[in-house]
């Protein structure tokens, strides 16, 4: 019999890769954790009776599951807002491989002959998704000028969100706050189009080995234009110049890091925006419109 002492939050991030619940879990994660390098992993190996081999597992797997339900139903951290229309918007812990979203949207750069980068959440989506990234922009199928963008139903069974919308970045020399602004208002539109009440977004910026802007006001920059111009689909929905349809609340997914920083910066850019927008121009928009 093989007893593997590891750290409870290594042994939690394995779990929650595995792809798997219950005692399925944590046979996958005790397997890849059996195959890992690194050194705060240790295995012993020692001989047991069988009986006593079968109490000592179930006594493990009852502990292990006991931990990881109580860690379950408190669920990953989260900061929720309320903006205008009755919009929720949250701050959460979570990777865009694992937030059941209607429409999950996150940002690449332009496509680089010499190879693209993928690191943590970038990299594990990508895996997640059967590599269809890779595939895209090796193929020169979806190049990633700024604003364009990708739609595809994920495959059954590898993540749980039901669509999922790439945006790109353009060049990355080029980054700047407007690029994402430019990719909120292309996600509040898609959101619309798409009928998506449940949102979800991601930069992976970081990911994707850059570091050129702050976290925290790239999510503002994309959150303050995401509002905007959801509230432009609103006021045409109010003078019957569009269907009518209401997005109920918006994830932006965040590292543990970059986490409190992208909720103080969000808070503040809901603010101020709601602030704005209740100044703006009110008329309707069609001369045919009764004033």
């Amino acid at each position: 019999m093989t007893i593997l002492l590891m750290n409870p939050l290594e042994l939690s991030h394995l779990i929650s890769r595995s792809g798997c619940s219950g005692h399925a879990a944590f046979s996958t994660a005790a397997a890849n954790a059996s195959r890992s390098k690194t050194q705060r992993i240790v295995t012993m190996r020692i001989t047991i009776p069988k009986t006593i081999s079968v109490g000592l597992m179930l006594l493990v797997l009852v502990g292990v599951d006991a931990s990881f339900a109580a860690e379950t139903n408190s669920g990953p951290t989260e900061k929720t807002f309320d903006a205008p229309h009755g919009l929720k918007v949250s701050i959460k812990m979570i990777g865009p491989y694992a937030e059941p979203a209607d429409l999950q949207i996150i940002c690449l750069f332009k496509h680089k002959p010499s190879g693209d980068t993928y690191q943590g959440a970038a990299k594990d989506t990508d895996e997640h998704l059967q590599g269809i990234f890779s595939a895209l922009r090796n193929r020169g199928e979806f190049v990633g000028e700024l604003g364009e963008t990708i739609l595809f139903s994920p495959p059954s069974g590898s993540i749980p969100a039901k669509r999922f919308t790439v945006i790109g970045l353009g060049e990355e020399k080029d980054l700047s706050l407007d690029s994402l602004r430019v990719v909120g208002r292309i996600a509040a539109r898609e959101a619309v189009r798409l009928n998506a009440k449940h949102v979800a977004w991601a930069p992976v910026i970081r990911d994707e080995g850059n570091t050129a802007i702050d976290v925290g006001e790239g999510d503002r920059a994309f959150v303050e234009q995401m509002l905007t111009a959801y509230d432009t689909e609103k006021r045409l929905q109010a003078q019957a110049l569009a269907r009518a349809f209401s997005i109920e609340d918006l994830v932006i997914e965040a590292g543990p890091t970059f986490f409190d920083a992208a909720v103080k910066q969000v808070g503040e850019g809901i603010e101020s925006t709601t602030a704005v927008l209740a100044e703006r121009n009110a008329a309707p928009y069609g001369t045919a419109i009764k004033q």
